[in-house]
């Protein structure tokens, strides 16, 4: 198992170069990852400045040359599919290869996602069809409800092969979310409502996998699942040895926005088995 932790990119000490240092921390504590929540107004709060994750990320990376770096998640509708797609692979080649993208809808609160959840869910499964077409480095035509692309190519590709990892994020509850992580690469998902979270079990793991080796029986059907040539599972809480032999891959700690001494001591701690 691996453990990470996750920032919010906000707040006093928590803008590029701040958070290079605390990934640099991370590393050098033991922590296999760290990932950023993706927000232009955090949680809907203006109080505090919030900035880009992907300059972040960058900054992040050139600090850094062993853990992986990632978004939990993007709200990927809020983007273009080919903007993102073009600014993965610069950062997958910055980072040598340490890039996970996470995506979903996006937080109710944003102020720049005016969409129905319908509309965002439409948006997000078309525009990772995009993304992972652009990644090949060959042409693409899409003609879709919300894209269309007419031969579009982007000639840099990912360092990892076949492509970046793309985890999942959402209700895990929520069979559309569920759909969705069993076709991309691994699952970052929460359980129940924001406002009132479920703790994820070692048996929603199992049934997790159980269902992808179930979906990937199927796909000479016609269903497309992802291809990445692996599926992860990150969980947060509970007991890190119990989720390991359930299958889990990751186990991550969320670090609240504060004082940038509360996050260096959770840091310096490193991960809970090490």
């Amino acid at each position: 198992m691996r453990f990470s932790v996750t920032f919010g990119a906000v707040g006093a000490g928590r803008d590029p170069r701040g958070l290079a240092e605390l990934a640099r921390m991370a590393e050098d504590c033991g922590w296999d990852g760290v990932f950023l929540e993706d927000y232009l107004v955090y949680q809907g709060d203006l109080a505090e400045p919030a900035y880009d994750p992907w300059i972040c990320l960058a900054a992040m990376a050139s600090a850094t040359s062993t853990i992986r770096l990632g978004t939990t998640v993007t709200p990927v509708p809020r983007r273009h599919p080919w903007q993102l797609a073009a600014e993965t692979v610069a950062l997958d080649h910055l980072s040598g290869g340490r890039l996970i993208l996470g995506v979903g809808l996006g937080d109710p609160s944003d102020p720049f996602l005016t969409s129905s959840p319908r509309e965002l869910a439409e948006k997000l499964d078309e525009s990772l069809e995009i993304i992972d077409a652009l990644w090949t480095g060959e042409a693409v035509q899409h003609q879709g409800r919300h894209y269309r692309l007419d031969g579009a190519q982007l000639t840099a590709r990912p360092v990892q092969r076949p492509r970046i990892p793309i985890w999942v994020g959402g209700n895990l509850l929520n069979p559309a979310v569920r759909r969705r992580i069993l076709r991309w690469d691994g699952s970052c998902a929460y359980k129940g409502s924001t406002g009132a979270a479920e703790q994820i079990t070692p048996d929603d793991v199992r049934r997790l996998h159980a269902d992808r080796e179930a979906a990937l029986s199927r796909s000479g059907e016609g269903d497309r699942v992802g291809g990445a040539g692996g599926f992860e599972v990150k969980v947060s809480g509970g007991e890190p040895g119990a989720f390991a032999e359930a299958g889990a891959a990751w186990w991550g700690r969320w670090i609240a926005p504060g004082p940038l001494a509360d996050a260096r001591e959770i840091l310096r701690a490193g991960p809970p088995d090490r």
